[in-house]
């Protein structure tokens, strides 16, 4: 059987037609290839192997990292404490302890930590005189009694306004 000059025009046509189409999709998968290797090569660093030895690595490299933030927690933890323990929170409030005298010169000062320790200090300034008081507080309260102007001055410091 004999084909035709016609037939054998289209037969070469076709076939051209599935050659470029041939190399268009094989160009295609060369370049996807091409990707997929180069998202490989992040993945895997400067030493290349199989996916289960890159895993390994990626999961020992995650372990580190977690006991280091661990590790971070615990310090931060460990500050937060001691800063709470820290005398921070501190109120002054002024006055004339005495009619006769001018100016504000006595003062009541609280100085308390988060829970609330620490002291409240007043100065009486008369005239001839300034005397000085120190009251220990534990947990917002003083086993001696606290005068008003020093219970402002706690109560300012707790709040954490000046009075």
């Amino acid at each position: 059987m004999t084909l035709s000059p016609e037939v054998l025009t289209v037969v070469a046509i076709a076939a051209a037609a599935l050659a470029v189409v041939g190399l268009l999709l094989a160009w295609r998968a060369r370049r996807d290839h091409a990707a997929l290797l180069h998202r490989f090569e992040v993945l895997w660093g400067d030493d290349p192997g199989d996916v289960a030895s890159v895993l390994d690595r990626q999961s020992a490299a995650l372990g580190t990292e977690r006991t280091r933030i661990d590790g971070l927690e615990r310090t931060v933890a460990g500050l937060r404490d001691e800063v709470s323990q820290s005398l921070q929170h501190v109120a002054v409030v002024r006055y004339d302890a005495f009619g006769d005298m001018g100016g504000r010169l006595s003062f009541s000062a609280a100085v308390i930590d988060d829970r609330g320790d620490g002291m409240v200090l007043s100065s009486i300034h008369a005239r001839g005189e300034s005397r000085t008081y120190a009251k220990g507080i534990v947990g917002g309260r003083s086993d001696v009694t606290l005068t008003p102007e020093e219970q402002q001055a706690l109560a300012a410091a707790r709040e954490g306004e000046d009075a």
